[in-house]
């Protein structure tokens, strides 16, 4: 199993939809999540793409000097970009971190951005796109000289001087919910990413997915993008839950659906779909809650309760296959300790996959007047009063 965080880039707060506790993110914020999220044993994060983001790159670039274990999860836009620059970018950037860059590919789901941005390709047509990017990206990047005239894309003698560290490449992420998107995943990826839907929804996918990689030859592991608000009780995370959209009022509602529903994205409908804008029907699976999607576009659902919960549900989704958990919270920084105190116990996690190793913790808290190294125990007094 592996955990990672994420890097807001495109906001944080302690609410959704309003400027009430809202926070800048600035450079020296994104560095103090990412440190955290390194110092307490996250595996890696993921930093989000689009134009209500800074530059998911430059923004991981700057952050590798802060770092030292920590991943990088950055996407690659097949259409933005050309195949030969992007696999020169990845090879720096895997260079200059020793090896600590994974690629989130990413091919769009809102035809209004992307038009902005100069792309004007239909849904499948940017899938179809996509499969010739990657072939070309895979192929220099393990070293080949390539020639390559698509429907698409052209690439005459295109190659790749300076090789990555991670062989043959740095590992592909990948999520999609269309036949297009699954298609262009069997015979690409290395991992597939599916958005917090509940474990029957997410074991069909995985079942077809596997299905469509053996088809070709190739074995896939699987991830999960999610929100998580975990507490010490059950009553505390769902009062959490309820807070994060307290501002929240029907009109803000509305106009976010509706920027979702101009969305050619069949994983954001889906995510749409289970809760359809209405708040009475958030809860759409044990702890599954899918408030965050009222107004936040891509990763809608939450793991919700106290840690002996969460960690029943994050196991549950790992005995379907998912490997890597891409989790946050809202505020990004002071969540990333409560997720850690919290969850990691509970999974017997840390990054080296040792239960020994406590990175995620001090070794005591602090000493009792001065002399006195605390027991590990329940506090019978916070107890009683809870």
């Amino acid at each position: 199993m592996e955990l990672f965080w994420f890097i807001p880039t495109h906001g944080d707060g302690r609410y959704l939809g309003t400027r009430e506790g809202a926070r800048a993110v600035t450079f020296h914020y994104c560095k103090q999540v990412a440190q955290a999220a390194d110092e307490l044993g996250f595996a890696g994060v993921l930093l989000p793409t689009g134009k209500s983001c800074e530059d998911a790159w430059i923004a991981a670039s700057s952050l590798i000097p802060v770092t030292e274990k920590l991943k990088f999860l950055v996407a690659v836009r097949p259409g933005l970009v050309l195949p030969t620059t992007a696999a020169r970018m990845a090879a720096t950037f895997d260079r200059f971190s020793n090896g600590r860059l994974l690629i989130n590919v990413v091919a769009g789901g809102d035809p209004v951005e992307l038009e902005g941005d100069g792309l004007f390709l239909g849904h499948d047509e940017r899938y179809e796109l996509t499969d010739e990017f990657l072939t070309i990206w895979r192929k220099e990047l393990e070293g080949e000289e390539v020639d390559y005239n698509g429907e698409y894309l052209q690439v005459k003698g295109g190659n790749v001087l300076y090789p990555p560290i991670q062989k043959p490449y740095p590992p592909l992420y990948f999520g999609g919910s269309s036949d297009a998107a699954l298609e262009v995943a069997a015979g690409h990826v290395d991992v597939y990413l599916t958005w917090g839907e509940p474990p029957d929804q997410v074991e069909r996918k995985i079942t077809r997915m596997r299905k469509l990689a053996a088809e070709r030859g190739r074995k896939l592991r699987f991830g999960i993008r999610m929100h998580v608000i975990v507490r010490p009780t059950e009553a505390e995370a769902w009062q959490a839950a309820d807070e994060l959209i307290a501002h929240l009022d029907e009109e803000t509602i509305a106009s976010a659906q509706k920027i979702f529903d101009r969305m050619d994205s069949v994983g954001q409908r889906r995510m749409s779909e289970l809760h359809k804008g209405d708040r009475s029907k958030l809860v759409i699976s044990p702890n599954l809650w899918a408030g965050i999607g009222l107004v936040r576009g891509g990763a809608g659902t939450a793991l919700v309760g106290d840690p002996d919960q969460v960690a029943a549900r994050i196991r549950e989704y790992e005995a379907l296959g998912i490997e890597t958990f891409i989790l946050s919270g809202y505020p990004h920084l002071e969540e990333a300790y409560r997720t850690a105190e919290l969850l990691f116990p509970k999974l017997g996690y840390s990054r080296t996959g040792s239960s020994d190793e406590r990175s995620f913790l001090s070794p005591f808290g602090e000493m009792i007047a001065n002399n006195k190294i605390p027991e590990h125990r329940v506090n019978s007094a916070s107890s009683a009063t809870s």
